[in-house]
């Protein structure tokens, strides 16, 4: 399972897109301007990962995410079904399995509950389950989970749901991960994304293999923070987790300091460094260059590289940053560029447009190239702001 990856995505009416249908690499850089839709595209993968991974499946994967009428696309038209189709391959058959899944609103109910309208799996082009069946015709009920969910109903079909259940979503709020008691919402989550759970899974981790990946991060954080030069994770008395590291500098032995005293970017660049370490399945990351010098960011891709010749996982990135698209190992189908328009966002490879093409070919780096698709189309206008006469 740890070599399979998502090949291809097609989704209608999902959030801010009406029809997106495009071919996915392993290394996979979102890029696009504010409120484009990185996040909306990478919450695809957290809704499949949620359906197979929290109590309530479908039903409360759509409920977190406000109901269906959030997630539908104002722009929908007559089909207004959200529809999402992921095929799942690996190296020798990009197209071995195919989840296709379409719901809508339950009209008949007060809660407008989604209703699976169908649900289709295919094994090298050999259908293995197509819904509605007649069980379903004869009992609705039925249509409100899907197979994928079930352990009963997709022993034909579990690659899927456990290829899905690996998913791992990260984008590290340092003052989580400082104050995590402070956060109300971390009160049963299993798996919190943000941070506010980070040092508890850390120290879940068996004691070898943790010690293990603390000595790689603190090899790598020893280059990008000045003077660090230990890292180790350790209970207080009242048994919480506290991640520490020694800082040298005019006392002969150093000075300990505790997470709440890390900077927000040594946070992020090890909760980053943690996550590329912590499982196979595809790993989906939100900005990671927030709060690092752009020496560091220009490496991420490298590091994501090395990650992948180890391990085969799949990575997805949002970024704003020219930097972390600077390195010439990029390739432009790796770059997907998220377009904003009346009818909703489209989604194109940075090799189909002709203008990001033609200044690679010239000699322009592809951070810079893509830069314009990232930016508002009149950020100068902000300059007003204020101006109240």
């Amino acid at each position: 399972m740890a070599s399979l990856t998502v090949s291809r995505l097609r989704f209608e009416n999902w959030r801010n897109f009406r029809s997106v249908d495009v071919q996915v690499p392993r290394r996979v850089f979102l890029v696009g301007p504010n409120a484009a839709g990185k996040s909306n595209f990478l919450d695809i993968m957290r809704f499949l990962h949620d359906i197979v991974s929290i109590g309530g499946g479908l039903q409360e994967a759509v409920r977190r995410r406000g109901g269906v009428s959030m997630l539908r696309c104002l722009a929908a038209r007559q089909s207004s079904d959200i529809a999402i189709e992921v095929t799942i391959g690996s190296e020798d058959d990009r197209a071995e399995w195919q989840y296709e899944l379409a719901f809508s609103h339950d009209p008949n109910s007060k809660d407008r509950r989604p209703l699976v309208k169908s649900e289709r799996v295919s094994h090298r082009g050999q259908i293995i389950l197509s819904r509605p069946t007649s069980e379903d015709e004869k009992d609705r009920e039925l249509l409100t989970q899907t197979h994928l969910e079930q352990v009963n109903a997709n022993r034909q079909f579990r690659e899927i749901a456990e290829f899905f259940a690996s998913i791992r979503y990260l984008h590290i709020v340092p003052q989580l991960v400082r104050e995590p008691d402070r956060v109300s919402t971390n009160k049963g989550i299993r798996y919190d994304p943000y941070g506010s759970d980070f040092l508890d899974r850390m120290a879940q981790t068996s004691t070898k293999k943790r010690a293990a990946w603390l000595k790689r991060i603190n090899e790598a954080l020893k280059v990008a923070v000045p003077q660090l030069s230990e890292l180790e994770l350790y209970p207080d008395t009242r048994g919480k987790w506290h991640l520490r590291a020694k800082y040298q500098h005019w006392r002969p032995h150093g000075a300990w300091q505790e997470e709440n005293a890390f900077s927000d970017g040594t946070l992020r660049l090890l909760g980053l460094l943690w996550a590329l370490l912590d499982g196979n399945g595809p790993l989906l990351l939100e900005e990671p260059e927030l709060s690092l010098n752009a020496a560091v960011v220009r490496q991420i891709p490298q590091m994501f590289n090395r990650v992948q010749r180890r391990s085969k996982r799949q990575i997805f990135v949002s970024t704003h940053s020219p930097d972390l698209l600077a390195d010439e190992g990029i390739g432009m189908n790796e770059v997907l560029i998220l377009v904003p328009g009346a009818e909703g966002t489209s989604v194109r490879s940075a090799g189909d447009l002709s203008t990001v093409r033609d200044l690679v070919e010239g000699g322009i780096g592809l951070g810079e190239a893509v830069r314009p698709h990232a930016a508002p189309a009149h950020p100068e206008q902000l300059r007003v702001f204020g101006d109240y006469s």
